[in-house]
């Protein structure tokens, strides 16, 4: 989905031609999991950072196209808001000093960013809700101008027959909007955390992922205001799948969403998982693609348009495809310190639990860990979860008690480097000990200050530039 489209207009034959390129592709990708052309150098670490251009008054500012024009750096690109942009870092070795590299790097690109956003008389934030964003900037007016956007949010309209996009959160307080657009995806902004896996540890790890988003989720909350209601401590999960509310085929509201959690654990292979799309998930963007069918552009393309929140990726480095794992379950924020911190807990609680003797998801019912992600996401770390002793635990007791000290366990199997894995997973320990989430210190803010959003995301702002965690941020 990160590559502009050339037309926005679709026929029946789009479609059809579409579908037979994707049959192909789908053909070749089994033939290569049958075979094991991967690459081989599994563990391979990056990441995605969406963030937002706010004014002076803390508001968004719809600047991104002759912001990024103006900058003109290869690791950028637009999103789906004019306000919202997204920053990338080169993949780096899982291994050594890996993230204080992968810290370096996005310090060092966001640093240009910031002063880049000065020089414009705008400022840059990484929040997963914008709290001063209000529902009447959620407009077509304020989509980027790309065509991929437009297709895509017409396309979601289409598939819908016209019927509005209803949000409808329940949460400490109760939200209702209706959209005849997809703007209401625009609100919801993330750091994405990607691993490149090798194909005998594919299955294996993309279960343990899913079991670890109840937890991963829990420790990144940082978004429980939206348009100014108390909502979930990460309203941004529930926010995003009403956003794009759309079944599989034969049904709008059809048991498989485009936006979800998935509907069971891999047996075998990932490629279950790209079987699901071609036989699930209707054609959302049937553009004509130029590249080889070795490249897979159709199945790729198919792919982007399906959001579940562990996302199996293709890749392609020096010609050869390689698997890759992407968690899209932490939100943004609410620094690059306590984003990096994220990122050590979920590749080290990853790497534990998919190379344990007894495989977490033969002791875990797969409706089950579904439950605990959505309950992590409301309830943040005063969730209660069932976890795999067949236990119901308190999901701060069992961070502190199990968790972490698997987070720990994987990240020195992984062998970093010890003092990013102290200096990191102290940083998880410290968050957790004083329950000071992002969402946390938000909801805190508000009960002594009051709810004025511009307030709140003024003092956010002041104490996101100190790049101090935030268990460690005051009022």
């Amino acid at each position: 989905m990160g590559d502009e489209i050339t037309n926005q207009r679709f026929k029946k034959k789009d479609y059809k031609a579409f579908y037979e390129h994707l049959i192909i592709e789908s053909q070749l990708l089994e033939q290569w999991f049958a075979n094991k052309k991967f690459d081989t150098t599994y563990a391979v670490a990056g990441f995605e950072q969406e963030a937002w251009l706010v004014n002076h008054a803390f508001s968004p500012e719809p600047m991104n196209e002759s912001y990024l024009a103006k900058l003109n750096h290869p690791l950028l690109s637009p999103e789906l808001a004019r306000f919202n942009i997204e920053l990338n870092v080169n993949p780096v070795a899982l291994k050594d000093k890996a993230l204080s590299k992968l810290k370096l790097a996005l310090s060092e690109i966001w640093q240009t960013c910031e002063q880049h956003a000065a020089q414009s008389d705008l400022k840059l934030l990484i929040t997963g809700i914008l709290p001063t964003l209000e529902d009447s900037q959620l407009t077509l007016a304020n989509m980027s101008a790309m065509n991929r956007y437009r297709a895509l949010n017409e396309q979601v309209m289409h598939s819908r027959k016209g019927k509005p996009l209803r949000l409808d959160i329940v949460g400490v307080e109760h939200l209702k909007s209706e959209h005849f657009d997809v703007m209401l995806e625009s609100a919801a902004t993330s750091f994405q955390i990607h691993r490149q896996i090798a194909l005998d540890r594919a299955a294996r790890y993309m279960n343990a992922a899913i079991i670890g988003s109840a937890p991963l989720v829990a420790i990144s909350v940082n978004s429980p205001f939206l348009f100014g209601r108390h909502l979930w401590e990460e309203s941004r999960i529930p926010l995003f799948e009403q956003s794009v509310e759309l079944g599989g085929y034969g049904s709008i509201g059809g048991p498989l969403k485009r936006v979800t959690f998935g509907s069971a654990y891999v047996e075998k292979s990932l490629m279950e998982c790209f079987s699901e799309n071609l036989e699930h998930y209707p054609i959302l963007l049937p553009v004509e693609l130029a590249q080889s069918p070795e490249r897979l552009p159709y199945l790729r393309l198919h792919n982007g348009t399906i959001w579940r929140w562990n996302r199996p990726l293709i890749g392609f480095e020096n010609h050869l495809p390689h698997l890759r794992v992407e968690h899209r379950v932490c939100s943004a924020g609410p620094t690059i310190t306590d984003e990096i911190a994220n990122t050590a807990f979920c590749y080290g609680l990853h790497e534990h639990l998919s190379t344990t003797e007894v495989p977490p998801e033969s002791q875990l019912d797969f409706a089950i860990a579904r439950d605990n992600f959505y309950n992590a996401a409301r309830f943040g770390l005063s969730a209660h979860i069932n976890w795999l002793d067949q236990k119901r635990y308190n999901m701060r007791r069992l961070l502190l008690d199990k968790l972490i000290p698997m987070a720990l366990s994987g990240l020195e199997r992984l062998k970093l480097d010890a003092k990013d894995i102290e200096y990191y997973i102290s940083i998880i320990q410290a968050r957790v000990e004083s329950q000071q989430t992002g969402a946390a210190w938000q909801r805190s803010f508000v009960e002594k200050f009051g709810s004025n959003m511009q307030q709140l995301t003024q003092a956010y702002y002041e104490r996101q530039q100190s790049d101090m965690p935030v268990h460690e941020w005051d009022f």
